[in-house]
């Protein structure tokens, strides 16, 4: 699997749509096989899915997202997690374990409850 998670000072982004750089990481047998740092910087925030899919995004785990975007996404087959707060390497091993969503990397606020989790467009958000 390939996925990607919007970064910003160590931390996940707090909002997908201006997000400017994430790491990407190959998980392979339950462990990061291979990771790099990507540039997501774009003219504008409806490209940044365009950038997703040109990098072969599975997943992507990010910070507060537009439903415009969050639907694109789901639509070009990206399982996206939203809504998700927390230092990166604690981020990473919760996503390597499958523990996402998960209520303590929620953003403040959202109790876990606004954690979408959607693969294709015909799914509802949990």
């Amino acid at each position: 699997m390939k996925a990607a998670l919007t970064v910003w000072n160590g931390r996940v982004s707090p909002v997908f749509d201006v997000s400017r750089e994430a790491v990407v990481l190959m998980i392979e047998d339950g462990s990061v096989a291979a990771l790099s740092h990507e540039s997501l910087d774009t003219p504008n925030a409806s490209l940044k899915v365009d950038r997703v899919v040109e990098l072969g995004i599975d997943v992507l785990v990010c910070g507060a997202i537009s439903e415009s975007l969050h639907r694109e996404l789901c639509a070009r087959s990206v399982t996206v997690y939203g809504f998700v707060a927390g230092e990166i390497e604690q981020v990473i091993d919760a996503l390597v374990a499958g523990a996402l969503p998960a209520s303590a990397l929620s953003m403040p606020g959202c109790g876990g409850k606004r954690h979408r989790r959607r693969r294709g467009h015909n799914e509802e958000p949990r």
